[in-house]
């Protein structure tokens, strides 16, 4: 018997599907790569099985985008290494597979678009996923797809969970629904304790709420290092402004600009959050009279004022060949960005004061002397004024970053516990 909500959620689909028909199809036939994703996502070409020894179980990991792909990275290099089962590994978007073709396919089985929360299409991908457990990284919650799991039995785990303020004013707003939606997985594990007691807050089953910390603590080191232009010179600081929002460019830029006067040895790397935006934030530069130019382009023959990386998979590589970050999304209110990737590359993190969806990994970090918390464009130049200054500060705040980092390692290992109680 299918629940009520379920109903009228699919009523609803059909209803809007009906209503919206002609928008969506012109929207589609404008963009031919819309066309073969929606496809992929309606099952069309999911890749078949392996065939694995009998007995063998098959887990489903799932993850939205590019930030969860890389969240779930060291999860799935820990589930393929610790646990002999058969791994399928799905992304929403088209950045996100793109990526996880590049830093999952060696540790997964099979790697597909995620399905569409059509009824028909989701019992489709699970006829032919036939998984044992499915376990969500972090978000991208559809009702269909939880609740056909629940109705099979087969168990549903979220994984890397965490709880902005906007998202959980949305969940309170409609408790009725994100109550259900939430108590239909077998076991929450939330990155911090305060993202688990708001989902006891909001009516989620306490026993199913557990805090296992962030994913990206285990994350592993690379080769990998995306330098702006050839390897790494020694001379020089380069300052990296990670995840950044419109409205944080030109105040980055104009800190830049002050410091640029007495230092010319300094290069600022910027990563918008959108990297769609490259021309906006070039176009911004040029007006403030600071040379840029974009990763996209390819690699530049000089080392320029301003390197805009709008590379989708590079910010982690990147960080590794840079002396300062800075987290984006904190100086203007978007509840700022997870600081821990420069924070394992070992260089001091500064960010501004809208930390709210990361607020006890940035007090940690503080008080770790690994970040500083800057409120100011004017605080901003004053901080990077004495880190670029101070090369044994610089050093000691970046050994103090990893070594915070490397103190909350093990967060894999609780997780493949969990996992094995599911299968």
């Amino acid at each position: 018997m299918i629940d009520p909500l379920i109903f009228i959620y699919n009523v609803a689909q059909v209803l809007l599907i009906l209503l919206l028909w002609p928008l969506l199809a012109l929207m589609v036939a404008v963009r031919p790569g819309r066309q073969r994703h929606i496809l992929k996502r309606l099952g069309w070409s999911v890749p078949p099985g392996s065939r694995h020894a009998p007995g063998r179980k098959t887990i489903w990991v799932h993850a939205l985008s590019v930030g969860e792909v890389t969240s779930a990275l060291p999860l799935v290099a820990g589930i393929k290494e610790g646990l002999d089962v058969e791994l399928v590994f799905s992304a929403t978007t088209r950045s996100g597979f793109r990526l996880a073709e590049e830093v999952i396919a060696p540790h997964a089985d099979r790697i597909i678009f995620y399905p569409i929360d059509i009824l028909p299409v989701i019992r489709y991908f699970l006829r032919i996923i036939h998984p044992d457990l499915f376990i969500l990284v972090e978000t991208d919650f559809w009702p269909n797809q939880l609740s056909a799991l629940k109705r099979k039995k087969i168990p549903a785990l979220l994984v890397n969970g965490r709880i902005s303020g906007k998202s959980m004013n949305a969940y309170m707003r409609f408790g009725f629904f994100f109550r259900q939606l939430f108590n239909s997985f077998s076991a929450l594990s939330m990155q911090t304790a305060e993202d688990g007691r708001k989902l006891i807050d909001l009516g989620v089953a306490e026993s199913k709420v557990i805090c296992l910390g962030n994913l990206k603590f285990d994350s592993r080191s690379s080769s990998k290092t995306i330098s702006p232009a050839g390897e790494k010179r020694h001379a020089g600081i380069r300052i990296l402004a990670g995840s950044t929002h419109r409205g944080e460019e030109e105040m980055l830029l104009m800190a830049y600009r002050e410091l640029k006067k007495d230092r010319h040895d300094l290069t600022l790397i910027i990563a918008p959050r959108d990297v769609s935006r490259n021309a906006e934030i070039e176009n911004l530069a040029k007006s403030l009279g600071i040379e840029a130019f974009c990763r996209s382009q390819g690699e530049p023959a000089f080392l320029p004022d301003l390197l805009i990386l709008d590379t989708i998979g590079d910010l982690a590589a990147c960080y590794r060949s840079c002396d300062i970050a800075f987290t984006g999304g904190s100086l203007v209110d978007e509840g700022g960005h997870n600081p821990l990737e420069p924070a394992i590359a070992g260089i001091p993190v500064l960010f501004g004061p809208h930390m709210e969806d990361f607020a006890e990994i940035a007090e940690e970090m503080i008080a770790a002397g690994g970040a500083i918390r800057v409120d100011t464009v004017d605080g901003l130049l004053r901080s990077l004024e004495r880190l670029i200054d101070d090369t044994p500060l610089r050093k000691t705040a970046g050994q103090a970053a990893s070594a915070y980092v490397l103190g909350k390692q093990g967060v894999v290992n609780k997780h493949l516990e969990l996992i094995g109680k599911y299968l």
